[in-house]
């Protein structure tokens, strides 16, 4: 078998390998029946046929030796002999008579060619297959007479026709026989391995599950009758049951951490603002009299000022963050993008001058339902994203469209440097940044794009990017009509 071969072979499901190989198995059986049989029978008939030779050659020779009534002694005219029978008379490699009895018992003089196939054969009286001419096959045998040697010979004809006969019967059983085999075996496989197709898709439905996150109820498994023991099917269901119970256990463990671990973000988070709010507020009182403290002390107030302002921005994120994650509902209302995004782009041209913004909108309205805010935050941390990754001069164009199958599609493209690979897909993982922004000079926390993803989340929308060196794209999908609002799960609006 070729590797092409064994290649296919091996991609075939495993029914079909189990059919073929019965189907394989049962030809070779029955093909080594069919040969055995065959040599057999051709052993039996030759054995038959050389009996009927010897007995021929038998009474040739006595009618030589002893003759006949008539006082011939001509071993080609000894009676009772069949139809076909040949019979020649040689003496010191001469001919002295020879011929072949037709159907009706004639006698029928042989040609040169016939002759020489009798002439050629050894005198020890032992049985030869041999062609005689136009005649065909025969078993021939020479026997030493006074006066030299005579060669009879009986046709095979007729174990060739039963041989042949009884190998077309053969032929036609064994076909009948695997025929139907392969529809009878790949029933019986199929109905066999039913087992194992419950089991695949038990595997399936488990496959489908969004494992990655949340809360799972991992109560998929294999039913009780898949899960013998003694089988080898059974084994598989068992040992797959036991791995989804690991499995459950692991994930509800996970989900009982995440669960403290926003617990705590949000306490901590919500217990944090009330210091913070403190210190700005002394912060601030102290700079309204910078020209009664020294030069130093005033710039530590100011420092003190700006870092409590970016630790409250943190502490917001990572508020907002949490309410989102515990599904907060939204303050849901019809929401214009044209007008938000307007907006968006209009806040940042204020804050990033130096970029090049555009703005291209659609000619009607786009209106999706969602929390304004939020979804305003979506675009602002974009074009935040886009002013402080890129330098100066940069060009980031912000387009608002409606695609082919009703979503509303908000595009921010720059012609800055681009991701790098390795931070693309991590970009909206939490406090993921680049290189360039580990200084926090702008204020960047790594949450803003983790913000938007999970907004878009609870909003039924979707994020994407897409990014080479002088062009990087972020699309935003939202649909304009989302499943009606369903306990426990986050910002399910409806249209």
């Amino acid at each position: 078998m070729t590797q092409r071969a064994r290649t296919r072979f091996g991609r075939l499901s495993l029914r079909v390998k189990l059919t073929v190989a019965i189907v394989a198995l049962l030809s070779l059986v029955c093909l080594v029946i069919g040969v055995v049989s065959e040599f057999a029978l051709r052993a039996f008939l030759i054995d038959q046929t050389d009996g009927q030779l010897y007995a021929a050659a038998g009474r040739a020779q006595d009618f030589a030796t002893h003759g006949g009534p008539l006082g011939g002694h001509n071993p080609v005219d000894a009676p009772g002999q069949g139809a076909g029978t040949v019979n020649a008379h040689f003496s010191g490699g001469r001919l002295i008579d020879g011929g072949s009895l037709s159907q009706h018992g004639q006698r029928v003089t042989l040609t040169a060619d016939q002759l020489a196939a009798l002439q050629s054969l050894p005198a020890d009286g032992h049985a030869y297959s041999r062609t005689v001419g136009d005649l065909g096959d025969y078993r021939l045998t020479a026997t030493p007479i006074p006066d030299g040697v005579v060669v009879t010979g009986v046709p095979l004809e007729q174990v060739h026709q039963t041989l042949l006969t009884v190998g077309l019967i053969l032929f036609g059983v064994a076909a009948a026989g695997v025929t139907g085999a392969a529809f009878i075996g790949a029933f019986a496989v199929r109905r066999t391995l039913r087992p194992l197709d419950r089991v695949a898709a038990t595997a399936a439905r488990v496959s489908e599950l969004p494992l990655d996150r949340g809360y799972v109820d991992l109560s998929v498994r294999v039913p009780d009758g898949d899960t013998d023991p003694r089988t080898e099917v059974g084994q598989v269901g068992s040992a797959l049951n036991l791995m989804l119970g690991h499995i459950s256990a692991a994930l509800e463990a996970r989900h009982a951490s995440e669960m403290r671990v926003r617990r705590f973000v949000a306490d901590a988070s919500h217990e944090l603002r009330t210091p913070l709010a403190a210190i700005r507020g002394y912060a601030e009182l102290a700079g309204r009299s910078r020209m009664h403290v020294p030069p130093d002390v005033a710039r530590s107030m100011t420092r003190i000022e700006s870092e409590a302002d970016r630790m409250t921005t943190l502490v917001e994120d990572l508020l907002l963050l949490a309410r989102l994650d515990a599904g907060r509902p939204l303050d849901v209302a019809e929401v214009d993008l044209a007008r938000l995004v307007a907006d968006a782009v209009g806040d940042a041209h204020v804050a990033g001058p130096s970029h090049h913004w555009e703005l291209r909108l659609p000619d009607s309205p786009v209106l999706v339902l969602g929390d304004v805010q939020r979804l305003h935050q979506v675009l602002a941390n974009l074009l935040a994203n886009a002013r402080v990754h890129t330098p100066p001069g940069t060009t980031v164009v912000t387009s608002l469209a409606r695609s082919a199958d009703g979503t509303a599609v908000i595009t921010v493209t720059d012609n800055g440097p681009g991701i790098p690979p390795d931070l693309l897909p991590a970009v909206f993982e939490r406090f993921a940044r680049g290189d360039s922004s580990r200084s926090r000079a702008a204020g960047s926390t790594g949450l803003g794009l983790a913000i938007a993803a999970a907004v878009l989340v609870a909003h039924y929308g979707t994020i994407e990017v897409h990014s080479i060196p002088g062009r990087t794209e972020f699309a935003v999908r939202l649909p304009v009509s989302v499943p009606a609002q369903r306990t426990g799960e986050p910002a399910q609006i409806e249209a």
